[in-house]
Parts: C-alpha cells; structure tokens; sequence
C-alpha cells in the first residue's frame, strides 16, 4: 500500500464529499456578490481575530465582541450568506475529524497543539 497513492484517494474523497461540493457550490455563489464575499471575509477575520486572541489568553474586548455579534445577525438575514456560513462550518467539521485521524498516527508522544482535542 502506498501513502501517496492513499492520500491521494483521500482528496479525491473530500472533493466528491457533499461537505464539499456544497461548500464549494455556495462559495462560488458568493463570490459572484463582490459586496457579500466582503463582508463575509470581514467577519471571518474579525472572528479569528477574537479566537486567537481568547486562545493566547488575552482579555477579548466586549465592543468588538458585540460587533461581531451584530455582524453574524446580520449575515444570517441573508439566505446565501447564512447557507454558505453553514456550508463552511460543515466541512471544517469534517475536515477537523480528518485531521484528528491521520494526526493520531503522527502522536509521538509530545504534547501538541491537536492533543486532547475531541
């Protein structure tokens, strides 16, 4: 058995996934609206932005949460941009559950940042 010709098969997998196709399907659709493709990007900067910030111990600030959070309503008003929200979240499920499949092979007993996480 060969690992290329088998990581290979995987991604031939992930792209005939319907986690996929309709993610890529609503981000085409997305794309197509130049104002709605900003303020999605927009949003997702500012919400890793406010992850990595909680995730490196940083006192996160309550009026950029709250933008946010205004944010997120109002691109769930949107079908196409709540659908394509939906879509993103997932096949970054699925592609999380992958990568905690093929990373427990790599597991050398070191204290990474994928351990423990379930």
């Amino acid at each position: 058995m060969n690992v290329y010709d088998q990581a290979h098969q995987l991604a031939k997998a992930i792209r005939e996934s319907e986690e996929f196709k309709q993610f890529d399907a609503t981000k085409k659709q997305i794309e197509q609206n130049p104002d709605l493709d900003k303020a999605i990007k927009d949003f997702m900067a500012k919400q890793l932005e406010l992850q990595t910030m909680q995730m490196m111990g940083q006192e996160v600030d309550q009026n950029a949460f709250q933008q946010l959070q205004q944010l997120s309503v109002v691109l769930m008003q949107d079908p196409l941009a709540a659908n394509y929200l939906q879509c993103q979240m997932r096949f970054t499920m699925m592609m999380s559950d992958v990568y905690k499949i093929v990373g427990e092979v790599s597991d050398f007993g070191l204290d990474g940042p994928f351990k423990n996480m379930q």
